[in-house]
């Protein structure tokens, strides 16, 4: 890896540096499952208005101004209500595996959900959320106006493939600052590291040899040193 080429950052991944200085990778959904989980809570409002409904037509006027009561609070403060509880995610976010936090990648709060919900009339124009789903077509962290706005972002709860992927070992810090694209090509190959034989991979992780950690012994393979880093980019430290 040459440091005055970094490689561009890939767009299923949005880079959030915590005041520590780690670095914390979000997966941003994409506008099919936004629209899916939005499909599924439309039903799920949908269900609670019918059935309040057939129990409030037995009140004459009383039950229809509950009824419009319930239309706006299920339209309006539905989405408000589950974004704000643990999970940060309506029941068809949760159904698809999604979760809306800050751009900052802390919970989402109420102030932002509010306004994010709101904007959801703007999103909505011309029909359909059209302009919403253009807006996240043509952005790399899928956002629409309402997520712009606010500064939200609505990304998957699962971890990135390669938290899952890497063997257990010490965490180590690079031999010098890395740039976010950097920091995402160690990670990207730190993932591919049960897909590689060890020869090829100690070869490729060696092309990044002038920022490989160096506080590790020094006959560590190049891979090992690699995959020492991307623990330590991804937020693991040593015991002690």
């Amino acid at each position: 890896m040459h440091p005055a080429s970094p490689l561009p950052l890939p767009d299923t991944l949005h880079p959030v540096e915590t005041p520590e200085g780690v670095m914390l990778w979000l997966r941003p959904a994409g506008a099919v499952p936004r629209l899916l989980a939005g499909g599924l809570d439309m039903l799920f409002r949908a269900l609670i208005f019918i059935v309040a409904s057939l129990l409030l037509d037995h009140w004459g006027s009383l039950g229809t101004g509950l009824q419009l009561l319930l239309f706006f609070l299920l339209e309006w403060f539905y989405p408000v209500l589950f974004e704000c509880l643990p999970g940060s995610a309506t029941p068809g976010k949760r159904f698809v595996g999604l979760r809306v936090v800050m751009g900052s990648g802390l919970p989402v709060t109420l102030g932002a959900s509010l306004l994010r919900n709101v904007l959801r009339a703007v999103d909505f124009l011309p029909t359909a959320y059209a302009l919403g789903t253009l807006c996240m077509l043509l952005r790399p962290d899928c956002r629409r106006l309402g997520d712009l706005v606010a500064d939200t972002l609505v990304v998957y709860r699962s971890a990135p493939g390669w938290q899952r992927a890497w063997p257990p070992g010490p965490a180590a810090a690079p031999a010098r600052p890395l740039s976010a694209a950097q920091q995402a090509a160690i990670l990207g190959l730190a993932e591919r590291c049960e897909r590689l034989s060890p020869e090829r991979f100690n070869e490729l992780a060696q092309l990044a040899h002038s920022v490989l950690p160096t506080e590790l012994p020094p006959d560590t393979p190049a891979g090992e040193r690699l995959l020492a880093l991307a623990r330590w980019l991804a937020g693991q430290r040593n015991d002690g």
